[in-house]
């Protein structure tokens, strides 16, 4: 009997308990739901973000806005006969005076008389180190604008090693935009870099970024922030270079000093003259002043060009003269320049329509009677001056409501616009011996 109750307490306790099954379809429907939301959360979450940070951010930590880095333009230089127009005026009442006395006495020298005087003059040792400690003290002043930039880049080597590559050019300070400083330097130097190093004429150094470049120029524009020098250099030590005139009639002749890497090498210095200033580099949209110097440098020269008051008159380029005149310095005047680098100091895409021009001389008015404007030689292949349908031979006289007499008046009022805006171009177009007027609407692209 104890035995038969045992057995049934027995079966009593083993109990089986079997698992719920699994619904496969409501899981996965759970789990796309809560897959789905999480993305939507995040998704939301994101955009919040985005909004609300620049507001946050601008309300925690107020930026002070920069100044804009304006140069004037200059006034184009006067003829000779216009100058006298200005500067005599009619005497209201003119009194006879005798014909000797407004003619100032003349003083002849013969040969002889002028070489006696050209004797008394002797240089010895003594004044040609004066001159060229003087010249030395000079460079030592205009050492104080220039910086050397150097350009790192990463890269593999067949083995997958790392490894790094330096490239160094010169660089000088043009702007100080309260906010920032902006350094000129040459861009094909720099343009593959992936970080930027600019080193001070007094040993320090900062990190640098790219603000905007010009790529038909080899311009390139440079902003270090003001926070990170300040640590390093007072605000007295950092010095901007003046941007003189390369407009000057008294220019061809005059005294130049070429800093920077005038040699190929860093810290190189050149003296010289420029030989001729009337040469012209025909670039997309605008044309630019060569100045030739009789500085015998290197074919990978850069840098600038200071005159004897320490002002900059112009941005050493290479390849832009003759074969025969292949090692010496030129540059490209400032005073054409001014307008772009205004333009790459606050970082504005360059306009672009793609068009290379010259002005229309005199005797092709007078003779063939082609309009004065800007003679279109050349228009870039796929360009927005193509694609609307300018071509070469066409002269253009009017861009939106500004008359074009000269290229200059176009590539001044280009500069003033943005890319993507809409400009109206009026043509003058040959047909059958006789020009007829053309208007093409074209969308402003950007310059590589």
């Amino acid at each position: 009997m104890s035995d038969r109750q045992e057995t049934n307490q027995d079966n009593f306790m083993i109990e089986k308990i079997k698992q719920r099954p699994i619904n496969k379809r409501r899981l996965v429907r759970r789990t796309l739901i809560t897959v789905s939301m999480a993305v939507i959360f995040g998704l939301i979450a994101c955009f919040t973000f985005l909004v609300l940070e620049p507001v946050i951010s601008n309300w925690l930590y107020p930026e002070e806005e920069s100044e804009a880095i304006i140069f004037p333009e200059e006034p184009e230089e006067m003829l000779p006969e216009e100058m006298l127009e200005e500067y005599i005026q009619p005497s209201p009442s003119p009194s006879p005076v005798p014909e000797e006395e407004l003619q100032p006495e003349k003083v002849e020298l013969d040969e002889s008389q002028i070489q006696d005087i050209l004797n008394q003059v002797v240089l010895d040792l003594g004044d040609y180190r004066q001159i060229y400690s003087v010249l030395s003290d000079y460079v030592k002043q205009l050492n104080q604008y220039m910086v050397v930039v150097t350009g790192t880049k990463s890269d593999k080597d067949w083995f997958a090693n790392e490894y790094e590559s330096k490239n160094e050019t010169s660089g000088v300070v043009i702007g100080n935009n309260g906010k920032e400083l902006l350094i000129l330097t040459d861009y094909s130097s720099v343009k593959r870099a992936d970080h930027l190093t600019v080193r001070f004429s007094n040993g320090v150094q900062a990190d640098a970024l790219m603000m905007q470049y010009f790529h038909d120029g080899n311009i390139a524009v440079l902003c270090i922030s003001l926070n990170v020098l300040s640590q390093e250099m007072q605000t007295e030590d950092m010095y901007v270079a003046p941007l003189g005139s390369s407009l000057q009639s008294n220019l061809v002749g005059s005294p130049v000093i070429a800093m920077g890497s005038p040699m190929g090498s860093s810290g190189s210095v050149g003296y010289g003259m420029i030989t001729a200033s009337g040469n012209q580099v025909n670039l997309a949209d605008m044309n630019c002043q060569l100045l030739t110097t009789d500085l015998y440098g290197s074919q990978s020269a850069n840098g600038v060009l200071f005159n004897t008051t320490g002002q900059v008159v112009g941005i050493i380029t290479t390849g832009k003269t003759g074969s025969d005149m292949r090692n010496m310095i030129s540059a490209y005047g400032i005073s054409g320049l001014k307008q772009m680098i205004s333009r790459l100091t606050k970082g504005d895409r360059i306009p672009y329509l793609g068009i290379l021009g010259v002005d229309v001389p005199r005797e092709a008015n007078e003779q063939f009677q082609v309009p004065f404007g800007a003679y279109v030689r050349e228009v870039e292949m796929d360009s927005p001056a193509m694609l609307a349908g300018i071509q070469s031979g066409d002269v253009i006289v009017g861009i939106d409501q500004q008359s074009v007499t000269r290229m200059a008046d176009y590539s001044n009022y280009l500069l003033k616009i943005n890319a993507e805006d809409t400009v109206v171009l009026r043509v003058m177009r040959q047909s059958q011996e006789e020009y007829k007027e053309l208007d093409f609407e074209i969308t402003v692209g950007e310059a590589d």
